[in-house]
């Protein structure tokens, strides 16, 4: 297993319309379990050592994954696209370039 993290140009003060949608979008991800205390899950049950959960950060949205990289990457490029579908923006990470969209 390895340890990941990355942030997503998701801004923290996203109006509410976005987290909803980001809500239904994680349900439809793989491994979903929920959300726990209050923050997204995937993997975290059955004795399963992978996980991943999300936070809300000022970086933007935050992924943390405890899973082989080759898995993670189809994962989470996964969820790019379809977040970028959801919410008609270019979803990816700062770091490279993606810009964050700040509602007025």
């Amino acid at each position: 297993m390895e340890i990941h993290n990355h942030n997503l140009n998701i801004h923290y003060s996203s109006p509410e319309d976005i987290w909803d949608k980001l809500a239904e979008l994680y349900s439809e991800m793989p491994g979903w379990s929920g959300f726990i205390d209050g923050i997204p899950h995937w993997y975290a049950q059955d004795n399963d050592k992978r996980i991943i959960n999300a936070s809300v950060e000022p970086s933007g949205l935050q992924f943390y994954a405890e899973m082989q990289q080759e898995e993670w990457n189809t994962w989470f490029e996964l969820f790019k696209t379809k977040a970028s579908a959801t919410l008609g923006l270019e979803i990816g990470e700062p770091e490279d370039g993606f810009e964050f969209h700040i509602y007025s």
